[in-house]
């Protein structure tokens, strides 16, 4: 990657041609990190003939701790896991490591270049010119000073397109082995399901955390709530709904009659309520959400659910943010869809696409505003170089909104669908054209963590 000065002077790499050195990176990343990890336990395992136990055992383990060797494997186990500890307490290069640093390297590049503003901003140049240079405190610092400066809305908003990227080289690069794990698993075209790559906590972890069993109850709105929400029956409308619901732990269903005279559900799912609280919805549960299928808030609308929508009934899951990650795990959850048929989830701004569907003709769309970090909190930015399944349909854009929480609210998503990506809500419209017609339910329910 080079400096910031290479904006300017009209000679930029080819985002293609980066995407594909980063697969090819990763691929090799992950062949030479098996090679190590194999060497490892044989070196330090029972598994050599005692014959040539001495001498073999010698130049396997000159292949690990060798400066020009494999290096330390990155996913050892037993003693080769120890190794791995040794290797990054004490900056021992590991082969494996340092190519899939350079393929996050490139991709961080490539961002750059779809992205001009992160090279022409100057904080966040100096950000990534920390992270072509390998300098990882100087990186931490940096980020640190532009908090300081400018706050998180707009640190957060610029740095959107490369931020998992940049959060996968910064685990791989700093002297915590807990995140190491999160940051292999970003740099090889994985996404999040062990931990997460600041500090590494475990999913199981949060998992022990957030344990309620989720509850609902009916919910009766003030007067004229109802008759105020949408019932046009599109993407932008249920947006507009879902903003007017608001984040206080509260789920909106609603039965429409379609144009083959089919009743269908429309159950639409808000975000994070805050950081604490009765919600399901609060900070404890997105974090858990994005990592397991079953939470605390996927449980309560479970239970709502069954109170609201006959089982084998067709329905549609909207939902912003939490709302949209837990859209995709309740249609990843085969018992769910053994009790109604989930024929769409719409994801908006949310980290989905390491999730799938159980079942194989449910379709995914994901709406992502390119400068909102949320999306990308599961490891996989806007502009990474590995395709979605066909399952799934992925529009991204970018408007001049370039703060964050501003970019990532729903009203502002709604006011991009209705504005700015006719092309998106068209065909997410057009999925869901089943859906709208007159609807005869709306349906309101309070959910709580216990």
């Amino acid at each position: 990657m080079t400096d910031a000065t290479t904006a300017v002077t009209g000679h930029e790499p080819d985002v293609d041609s980066l995407h594909h050195m980063c697969r090819l990176l990763a691929e090799a990343a992950e062949g030479v990190g098996e090679a190590s990890r194999y060497a490892s336990e044989l070196a330090l395992g029972t598994r050599l003939p005692p014959a040539r136990d001495g001498a073999a055992r010698r130049t396997l383990l000159r292949t690990i701790t060798d400066p020009k060797g494999l290096g330390w494997a990155p996913r050892g186990r037993g003693l080769a896991g120890l190794g791995r500890l040794v290797g990054v307490f004490t900056s021992r290069e590991s082969l494996a490591v340092s190519l899939a640093v350079t393929g996050l390297k490139a991709r961080i590049r490539a961002a750059a270049v779809h992205h001009p503003e992160l090279l022409g901003d100057p904080d966040t140049a100096r950000v990534l010119r920390a992270v072509a240079e390998d300098r990882q405190r100087e990186a931490v610092r940096v980020f640190r000073a532009i908090l300081g400066r400018k706050g998180a809305e707009r640190a957060f908003a610029l740095l959107a397109p490369a931020f998992a990227d940049i959060l996968a080289w910064n685990a791989l690069t700093d002297e915590n082995p807990l995140n190491d794990a999160a940051g292999w698993e970003v740099a090889t075209g994985r996404t999040l399901t062990g931990a997460e790559p600041v500090l590494g906590i475990g999913a199981r972890i949060w998992a022990f955390l957030d344990r309620g069993p989720g509850r609902a109850e009916p919910f009766v709105p003030p007067a004229g709530f109802t008759e105020r929400l949408d019932t046009g029956g599109t993407i932008a409308g249920y947006v507009r709904n879902i903003d007017a619901v608001g984040t206080d732990g509260t789920l909106l269903v609603q039965r429409a009659v379609g144009p083959d005279g089919v009743q269908r559900y429309v159950v639409q799912l808000a975000g994070m309520s805050g950081l604490s609280g009765d919600s399901p919805q609060d900070l404890l549960g997105a974090v858990h959400a994005v990592a397991r299928p079953a939470t605390p808030y996927s449980r309560a609308v479970c239970k709502a659910l069954r109170t609201a929508v006959p089982s084998g009934s067709e329905i549609a899951l909207v939902g912003h943010s939490l709302g949209g990650i837990t859209a995709m795990n309740l249609a990843a959850d085969r018992d769910f869809c053994e009790v109604y048929r989930v024929t769409h989830v719409v994801a908006i701004g949310s980290p989905v696409d390491g999730k799938r569907p159980a079942d194989p003709r449910t379709r995914v769309c994901s709406l992502v505003n390119e400068h909102d970090v949320v999306p990308s909190l599961e490891g996989r930015s806007s502009v990474s170089p590995y395709r979605l399944p066909e399952q799934f349909t992925e529009f991204t854009w970018t408007d001049d909104t370039h703060a964050f929480p501003l970019c990532h609210a729903a009203e502002r998503y709604a006011h991009n669908l209705e504005h700015d990506v006719p092309g998106a809500r068209a065909h997410v419209d057009a999925e869901l054209a089943p859906y709208r017609g007159r609807v005869t339910a709306t349906r309101l329910f309070r959910l709580y963590d216990r």
